[in-house]
């Protein structure tokens, strides 16, 4: 996506707000310009998911590009699937795939995947904030979920161990990202529509301001003095800045400047200092 998106705007600096599955479609927020800096410190929650799934197949990737490794009948009725999906809410402990970019002993996993060998993955604290099934076929045994996951989750490592509480093992058939960092479907464009904005120059129509992100975070407006010497990176006395809250960070806006990045206040101090600039 970055290099493609490199050559449709001709521009180097440009970051992403996490990886996707191969197979995945959806919302993917890529930071173009100084908003990449902002990469490091986004929020992790809030990424959501509907994900197609087929019971009764077990793939060494978990998902259905991989090579079936076994088969198994399955009659599973609708109730006895929505009974087990609240043992994969809250904080769940999930193996990670072989066919994964996490790395254990400076290797990743796909790579050693590829050679053939499959290695012991020390479990993973993960959090899953909502789990329901909006469509189920018991014959086919096809069926869609709807996830809200916090950092780091594989979708179809859920789907898998839902095959094995289940008994007749279970793969994913498709994913796609249906919210991100508080974007959703409607705000994303594809490559078709980039395009089309770069050959009419028209790109600025299709960017969504920085502080958007950050909208979780209270807001200050800083005078016209205070935001010269906030952009030379002075710290600023927090009893002389309005608006100021027990919140430890802040999106920052200076006078006739617009969004100017986050600062995080040192309340043992008594100074509110740059935090990022963006």
């Amino acid at each position: 996506v970055i290099g493609k998106l490199r050559g449709i705007l001709k521009m180097k600096r440009l970051g992403h707000t996490g990886t996707l599955d191969p197979m995945a479609t959806g919302v993917l927020p890529v930071l173009i310009g100084t908003a990449a800096r902002a990469c490091d410190i986004l929020p992790d929650e809030g990424k959501a998911y509907r994900a197609g799934f087929q019971l009764g197949t077990v793939t060494d990737t978990q998902d259905s590009s991989g090579t079936v490794l076994e088969t198994h009948p399955f009659d599973v009725p609708e109730e006895a699937l929505r009974q087990i999906l609240p043992q994969f809410i809250g904080e769940i402990q999930q193996i990670p795939p072989m066919y994964s970019a996490v790395q254990i002993g400076g290797k990743r996993l796909y790579e050693l995947a590829r050679e053939g060998k499959e290695i012991e993955r020390p479990a993973r604290t993960v959090t899953v904030s909502g789990l329901s099934l909006e469509a189920y076929d018991r014959a086919s045994g096809c069926g869609t979920l709807a996830i809200t996951c916090g950092k780091g989750t594989y979708v179809r490592t859920i789907l898998h161990d839902i095959g094995g509480v289940l008994g007749c093992g279970c793969m994913m058939t498709a994913l796609e990202r249906t919210a991100a960092c508080g974007f959703t479907l409607r705000d994303a464009h594809t490559f078709a529509e980039v395009q089309q904005a770069a050959d009419e120059d028209t790109l600025d129509s299709l960017v969504i301001p920085t502080d958007r992100l950050f909208l979780m975070l209270p807001a200050l407006q800083l005078g016209e003095a205070q935001t010269r010497l906030y952009r030379n990176g002075v710290k600023l006395e927090l009893r002389r800045i309005k608006g100021i809250s027990e919140a430890k960070r802040y999106r920052v806006y200076g006078a006739e400047q617009g969004f100017l990045g986050l600062a995080e206040a040192d309340r043992e101090n008594g100074i509110l200092r740059v935090y990022k600039n963006l």
